[in-house]
């Protein structure tokens, strides 16, 4: 069975940082794909930060620069490091299998 448990978020000021972790297991986490998706109130979700299996990387325009995806392979974690962050960033974070399986979400909240 698929599962990916995500921690960290919270409420952090405007120019604050955050780290997220997604744990995941019943994967062989070292050869797939993962990304970070993101769903403010109102909005549709969206692709936030990929990182392939061989640690390539590729992010949103919107967070280029702040925030940072990352893979530690021996402990089957995603994390993504969220750098100057900004209201428009509040959301909830997922994430995500290359396969579509999904994290529960996790709430960040930043205050201007």
């Amino acid at each position: 069975q698929v599962q990916l448990v995500q921690s960290g978020g919270g409420l952090v000021q405007a120019g604050g940082s955050l780290r997220l972790s997604c744990t995941t297991s019943g994967i062989i986490f070292r050869l797939i794909n993962m990304d970070w998706y993101r769903q403010a109130p109102g909005k549709q979700r969206e692709l936030v930060a990929q990182i392939t299996n061989v640690g390539y990387t590729n992010y949103a325009d919107s967070v280029k620069g702040r925030f940072t995806i990352s893979r530690d392979n021996a402990k089957n974690t995603l994390y993504l490091q969220m750098d100057n962050l900004k209201p428009e960033d509040t959301a909830v974070y997922y994430c995500r299998t290359g396969a579509g399986n999904w994290g529960q979400g996790t709430q960040v909240t930043v205050s201007s």
